[in-house]
């Protein structure tokens, strides 16, 4: 039982990345639970987290779900390693667009 949470998780991350042979995942259990820390190669992070973050979503509900059937809290920690993306930029529809310009056109 105390390693199926992270076989799975190990073994869904190894089949979505480019780089199956970096995947590795960490377990450590405390008072609040089992903490799951994944470690994947840097050019794979956007694989595992997703459009908007919803693969990493979905991978932490399925381990959290495997948690409960084994009466286990689990939460799923991504390692971000050096040298993936850094400091989120916001996207470009989320800028203030400078109008003045056709403010005054009559068409």
């Amino acid at each position: 039982m105390a390693e199926k949470d992270q076989l799975f998780v190990e073994t869904v991350v190894k089949a979505i990345v480019a780089n199956p042979d970096d995947v590795k995942v960490d377990r450590t259990v405390d008072e609040r639970g089992v903490l799951l820390t994944l470690h994947v190669n840097p050019s794979d992070i956007g694989y595992v987290i997703g459009r908007q973050g919803q693969t990493a979503k979905a991978i932490r509900t399925l381990a959290k779900i495997i948690g409960a059937k084994n009466n286990a809290r689990v939460n799923l920690k991504i390692d971000e390693p050096e040298g993936s993306r850094g400091p989120r930029v916001p996207r470009e529809e989320s800028r203030e667009i400078d109008t003045d310009v056709v403010d005054d056109l009559s068409i």
